[in-house]
């Protein structure tokens, strides 16, 4: 089948999941077709919402499918035709909600067509074609519009290709004093947090409480802190679930407990409680992780030391002092570690440093001297030189190259 048989076939597939409608637009903008029964009332509201312009940018100058959102929470997909390189159409998917959207919220968003004048009669019109508009998850429409992308190119992509442009006004407002949210740096301390759940990394504290310095969570038009504290524990529950499955833990335990601390946040009854929930979840899942990822092989007393390296990280960490703490002489326990662990303390010591170094390389904005200071290398040459024999790069190519992803 063609592009336009396609298409075809994705309208009637995709209704099947909800009165989600279908529109055609050429490079310049102009409506060519839609089977949309609202169709002047949407097309308008497309346009003075600035999706349309955006949407066109867009396309111009890139080949991916693209999520536009417009004030008021109304939601548009759309996924474009080239020929030689050049937009020749735009397909577009919607209008749908991600949720259901108070009344009050549809009014406020109005406020987004600053500088247009639109009737009485057009608003009322509007507001009254928005109770036929789908409500769809984000996960669910974002599918859709990828499979709209297929449709036209033959192309499968990934939801990590799926671009996301959002009008100032479908943000959530700051309440007044509320400090700007930088979404940098709360993705650098959302991969720390998560890669320590990964690594079941048990000195994991001061990553947390970072984290809870730099974001409050999920923001929300609610006037319950509660409810908002609910939702935020339940998205934090939801990805450390995941990141632990990728530690090794299993799904049916990893789902089991996530479901399971879940329903306690969403039967808490005060902020305090749901931060005890939080803390606890995080703990336990992390502690999970650290115990399937535990070799088997190893004696409770090197095994004891190894967990003790994991801890202390940020402190000059001694054979002798291991010994001390198992039990042991300074000379058995040594031997004893490279005959289980299969390499010496000290070399261990050293590799534990990288890998902590990597995650702070990854996922902080610290400099490389301060990451040596923080571990207790002594000097940046010192540490470069030993980053570069465990990672085979320097701290600083390593950093560079996992920027570009």
């Amino acid at each position: 089948m063609d592009a336009l048989e396609n298409i075809r076939l994705f309208q009637e597939l995709v209704r099947c999941g909800g009165d989600i409608h279908t529109w055609c637009y050429g490079a310049d903008g102009a409506l060519l077709g839609s089977n949309c029964p609202d169709e002047g009332i949407f097309d308008t509201a497309f346009t003075l919402s600035g999706c349309r312009g955006r949407m066109l940018d867009y396309g111009a100058a890139q080949d991916g499918p693209v999520v536009l959102g417009a004030g008021m929470g109304l939601i548009w997909g759309a996924a474009f035709e080239k020929q030689g390189g050049q937009l020749a159409r735009a397909y577009v998917l919607g209008p749908v909600f991600y949720s259901d959207t108070a009344l009050r919220q549809i009014k406020e968003g109005l406020s987004a067509f600053q500088g247009v004048e639109v009737s009485i009669a057009w608003k009322s019109r509007f507001i009254q074609s928005l109770h036929n508009v789908s409500v769809s998850q984000h996960v669910v429409f974002s599918r859709y519009v990828l499979m709209l992308h297929c449709c036209l190119t033959g192309q499968r992509l990934n939801a990590s290709d799926l671009g996301f442009l959002r009008d100032s006004a479908s943000a959530a407002p700051r309440a007044q004093g509320e400090p700007h949210r930088d979404r940098y740096l709360v993705w650098h301390a959302e991969r720390a947090l998560l890669q320590m759940v990964r690594n079941g990394d048990l000195n994991y504290r001061s990553a947390l409480h970072n984290s809870t310095l730099i974001s409050n969570g999920v923001p929300l038009h609610s006037g319950s802190p509660l409810r908002q504290g609910k939702t935020s524990v339940t998205v934090f529950c939801s990805i450390v679930c995941r990141a632990a499955m990728e530690g090794g833990l299993s799904p049916e335990e990893a789902y089991s407990l996530g479901d399971a601390y879940i329903q306690s946040a969403e039967n808490a009854k005060s902020i305090d409680e749901l931060t005890a929930i939080a803390a606890a979840m995080y703990d336990d899942f992390v502690r999970r992780v650290h115990k399937c990822r535990t070799n088997p092989k190893l004696s409770p007393q090197i095994q004891r030391c190894c967990d003790y390296i994991e801890m202390h990280l940020e402190e000059k960490i001694r054979a002798a002092g291991l010994a001390s703490l198992v039990g042991y002489t300074e000379y058995y326990l040594t031997h004893k570690f490279k005959e289980e662990v299969g390499v010496s303390v000290n070399d261990y010591v050293k590799f534990a440093k990288v890998e902590r170094a990597k995650v702070l390389l990854k996922s902080t904005g610290l400099s490389v001297q301060d990451i040596s200071d923080q571990l207790g290398f002594g000097t940046r040459n010192y540490f470069s030189r030993v980053f570069q024999e465990v990672a085979g790069c320097t701290p600083v190519q390593y950093r560079e190259e996992r920027s570009l992803h």
